[in-house]
């Protein structure tokens, strides 16, 4: 029952990622560009701390390191975008003191060595799978810095190149390690990627072609205009 537990919250985790993922591409295909839409970054600050502690119950140090590395560009995407100052105080602080309330709890317990010294994982296995997570997540240290530059939130080229093959890595990771929330987070991942990387080289939207149809036309740009 336990393990069904921890396996049900890594699946809602991925299913918050996931989500995410449709919003932006969703309002991007519409636009006809890329877009960096707040609800992306709000999403990804809740699916982050599920991952978090999804990855500290699997002892699983890549999902660990790669979600408390990338944890603090989520807010400052909120920054940039000017809505982490707007947010209730106590979301910010439940946001800033969750994380750093596991890691005192890991360093300080011992579980810390637990999730290195998995024995489920062999060390090739560990290295690889966290290399991948690097490889994924400096993504967003790549699109931090380029957002940066420009004093906006934004999503560069490279930011789905990269997402492609780190995704690819952990795919492969998932399927070692048994993992049915990797395997299917990174299945699904993959389309919306690629249509990012189509759309920065000028493509036309997908929904161009529903766009003769009056009705569906107008319930895409409702649901277009609702993500912010």
């Amino acid at each position: 029952m336990e393990s069904i537990l921890i396996i049900g919250l890594g699946f809602f985790a991925q299913g918050l990622f996931f989500i995410r993922t449709i919003a932006q591409w969703f309002k991007s295909e519409k636009e006809g560009e890329v877009i960096s839409p707040v609800i992306y970054w709000q999403i990804s600050l809740v699916a982050s701390i599920m991952m978090l502690t999804y990855g500290i119950l699997r002892h699983d140090f890549a999902i660990v390191m790669g979600q408390s590395l990338v944890y603090g560009i989520y807010i400052r995407n909120l920054q940039l975008k000017n809505v982490w100052t707007k947010m209730h105080w106590a979301i910010k602080v439940l946001a800033l003191a969750i994380p750093v309330a596991y890691w005192v709890w890991l360093l300080t317990s011992g579980s810390f060595a637990n999730i290195l010294h998995n024995e489920d994982v062999s060390l090739f296995w560990m290295i690889w799978g966290t290399t991948a997570q690097v490889v994924f997540i400096s993504r967003f240290f790549y699109q931090w810095i380029h957002s940066e530059n420009k004093k906006e939130s934004y999503f560069p080229l490279g930011f789905w190149i990269i997402s492609t093959c780190g995704s690819l890595m952990i795919f492969t990771y998932s399927i070692i390690r048994l993992d049915p929330v990797l395997f299917a987070a990174h299945s699904l991942g993959l389309f919306t990627y690629m249509r990012n990387i189509a759309l920065h080289y000028g493509k036309s939207s997908l929904f161009d072609r529903l766009s003769k149809i009056p009705m569906l036309n107008k319930v895409i740009g409702k649901v277009s205009d609702k993500i912010k």
